[in-house]
């Protein structure tokens, strides 16, 4: 028997993908049609033997508990809802939940960061991890990156016959590898023990030191600098490097990088969630929710997803975009790499427009770069252009690389700005 854990944060976390998640969490964000971690509840779903899936953050119960009534009707399968009374880290959260984890005894558990993006290898990693000789603690899912891009993840040196993890820096300073750490797991239950120490290790400080913040303290443990790292050079810790694709969810840049991948991937694993007809015209790959209303006179595509209810006009051109639910395109409007948010309007004649910034499409990493936000001259460096919820564009004006907060009625057209 298995089980799965998803890492989901909490309301805290995500500040750089605002205006997205100001009205809704950012777990719960659409790409490709689905919830980001209904992608990863569908990977764990298909994997043999694997009996329940725990979701864990900070948000409020209430937020989640309607997705969770959905999944487990959808995929037949025990999902769980695990609230934080305080962000605990990404090991402190498996701490404090343990006995959830390790009821029923499961063989293993999968990890899983809810901001990762990927088909999820998880069958291969799991059999990957039952495979090593003398039993592993975890197997982490590892890629390549390029030198500049490591610094911003956990980098590993592995041996190359065993594939033990030798080393292991979270966000080093300077060049380790370019081999990362990808936020997916395989663990053994024995990580608890491991966890437990570092915990009674962190009570005693504080007790000692007499500080009044007392257990909360101790209990945010941080997986990564607190565990992996000195599991590197044990024996017990390795890694299986993957050369599928795979990304970070963590501006609106990514997302529109994801959605395409995602897109793509349905083409051979659910090729009925992409649509295809002659009217409107669609360039591939589009995902049009079955209750959007478009016009025969659209051109939707390439890599577009459109959501519930929304309503696209005639002469509509949408390309390298998402469009949320109940947002309304009139007609001859232009959206490109943009995100347009819930019941969002443009207007006729209005072009919506951002600029692509994605990494090299021809390798199988992909890390959205973050410049600073402004540039020299105070303006909003080009990027994706989005709308939050309940936006109203007029007619006629155009929209360039610009970010507006929701519930806001333009009445000019603007490049480059943040608009409160």
């Amino acid at each position: 028997m298995l089980k799965a854990v998803i890492l989901i944060g909490g309301p805290q976390k995500g500040t750089r993908f605002r205006p997205l998640t100001l009205d809704i969490p950012k777990p719960l964000f659409p790409i490709a049609g689905l919830p980001v971690i209904q992608h990863h509840i569908e990977a764990c779903a298909i994997v043999e033997g694997l009996k329940e899936i725990l979701l864990i953050g900070s948000y409020p119960a209430s937020q989640f508990q309607q997705f969770v009534y959905n999944m487990q009707l959808r995929y037949n399968v025990t999902i769980k809802y695990l609230q934080e009374f305080t962000a605990l880290g990404t090991a402190g959260g498996l701490f404090h939940f343990r006995d959830q984890i390790r009821y029923g005894t499961p063989d293993a558990f999968f990890l899983m960061n809810g901001d990762v993006c990927s088909d999820f290898p998880l069958k291969e990693l799991y059999q990957f991890h039952k495979e090593r000789p003398n039993g592993a603690l975890v197997t982490i899912m590892a890629a390549e990156a390029t030198k500049q891009q490591s610094l911003n993840f956990g980098c590993m040196v592995t041996d190359n016959d065993t594939h033990e993890v030798t080393h292991y820096v979270e966000k080093p300073s300077s060049y380790i590898s370019t081999l990362i750490n990808c936020g997916v797991y395989t663990f053994s239950l024995d990580i608890f023990p491991v966890i437990g120490e570092i915990f009674h290790l962190r009570q005693q400080d504080i007790y000692k030191s007499e500080n009044g913040n007392d257990v909360k303290e101790a209990g945010f443990i941080q997986l990564e600098q607190e565990i992996l790292t000195p599991l590197a050079g044990t024996g017990k810790m390795f890694a299986m490097h993957i050369t599928n694709w795979w990304s970070q969810l963590k501006t609106g840049s990514s997302a529109i990088y994801a959605n395409r991948h995602y897109l793509e991937l349905y083409q051979t694993k659910h090729p009925e969630r992409l649509s295809s007809c002659k009217e409107p015209t669609i360039i591939p790959d589009v995902h049009i929710d079955p209750t959007a209303v478009v016009d025969s006179t659209s051109v939707i595509g390439p890599n577009v997803s459109i959501g519930a209810s929304v309503v696209i006009g005639p002469g509509v051109r949408i390309k390298e975009s998402i469009v949320l639910d109940g947002a309304v395109i009139e007609e001859r409007s232009l959206i490109m790499h943009s995100i347009i948010g819930r019941n969002s309007r443009v207007g006729k004649w209005a072009r919506v427009e951002g600029t692509p910034c994605d990494p090299d499409p021809n390798k199988a990493f992909a890390k959205m770069e973050n410049p600073p936000l402004f540039n020299n001259d105070g303006k909003l460096n080009p990027s994706i252009t989005i709308l939050g919820c309940s936006v109203s564009v007029p007619s006629e004006t155009i929209l360039l690389n610009s970010i507006v907060l929701p519930n806001k009625e333009l009445s000019r057209s603007i490049k480059n700005e943040i608009i409160l």
